[in-house]
């Protein structure tokens, strides 16, 4: 149930806040990405978000962190390389390769990979009503990509493909960090699996981050930049999960289908970006099959996990 308290009422409005600036981070972070490169961009946020990881455990714990055992410190080792620090990487060339609408529906596919995963592990068993949701999802990402892949658009294309593994992996850490987050809670496995996933994303990022023209970037572009990492990448998750913890999982979840009209009509506005009728009605189809596998009736297990799934942004 909900947590009551008397800021219960806003707790709406911030969601639908929430939603907006990650919509419109999508355009915004298809030009940071086009000047500063992949690697300059995840060198620039996995040297800031360790930072404000630690300044929140050293507010919450003090110098005092709360210690895990040896178990759950692989486990979580494992989450951030995977659930985080890969998931990251993918999701910034994908963006950079594809467009932020594509990118915005593509990445809302991540229930799907949840119930997928889920089925997988033998931990649930899909329904008929979910697997029509499934087809129709997979019946609408095919054609929403049919214009780039039957014009041999290979890096679009391409883009699109790495974004929808991209949201598989975070579905993985979906479903993967559920126990840790009952023992630990989420800020306490987001904060560990984010340090843990710093180290390998910086030996990969630093030396291509040499290599960007720092100097080109203009006052905007690095306001633009803060914000991304700090505003989006940090504060917004913290938002939405008091939003989680205020209405409850269920009743926020369908929020997130707000976001890939706004990236769609953000992208439209400040890049120009053009969508045919094959385009939107198979992001149509994408979302509305996403959507009914996502809430059809089906097992309460497989309902939190699905659910509790938010967009997957950097």
């Amino acid at each position: 149930m909900p947590t009551a308290s008397p800021f219960s009422r806003l707790a709406l409005p911030a969601g639908l806040l929430v939603i907006l600036a990650w919509g419109l981070n999508f355009p915004l972070q298809k030009a940071l990405l086009a000047a500063m490169g992949p690697g300059g961009f995840l060198c620039l946020r996995f040297t800031l978000m360790p930072l404000l990881v630690i300044g929140l455990l050293l507010q919450q714990h003090g110098l005092h962190w709360p210690r895990v055992s040896r178990q759950d410190a692989w486990a979580l080792a494992r989450l951030g390389l995977l659930g985080q620090g890969l998931h990251l990487m993918l999701s910034s060339f994908g963006v950079h390769w594809s467009t932020p609408f594509s990118s915005s529906v593509l990445l809302a596919c991540g229930p799907i990979f949840t119930l997928l995963i889920l089925r997988a592990y033998g931990l649930e068993r899909l329904r008929r009503a979910q697997l029509v949701g499934i087809v129709l999802a997979v019946a609408g990402a095919l054609l929403f990509m049919s214009d780039k892949l039957l014009a041999a658009n290979w890096r679009a294309g391409g883009g699109d493909l790495v974004l929808l593994i991209a949201a598989a992996l975070f579905s993985y850490y979906t479903v993967a960090a559920k126990p840790l987050i009952e023992r630990h809670g989420a800020v306490l496995v987001m904060c560990y699996a984010s340090l843990a996933a710093t180290p390998p994303v910086l030996l990969y990022a630093v030396p291509a981050a040499l290599q960007t023209d720092w100097a080109a970037i203009t006052p905007g572009l690095w306001l633009g930049a803060l914000w991304a990492v700090v505003g989006i990448g940090f504060g917004s998750w913290l938002a939405w999960g008091w939003v989680n913890a205020q209405r409850g999982v269920a009743r926020t979840a369908p929020l997130i289908y707000l976001m890939p009209p706004i990236a769609g009509l953000a992208a439209w506005l400040a890049g120009g970006e053009q969508f045919g009728t094959a385009k939107l009605l198979g992001a149509t189809l994408t979302l509305a099959g996403v959507a009914w596998a996502q809430f059809a009736p089906q097992a309460s297990a497989t309902r939190q996990a699905a659910d509790a799934q938010p967009p997957v942004l950097d």
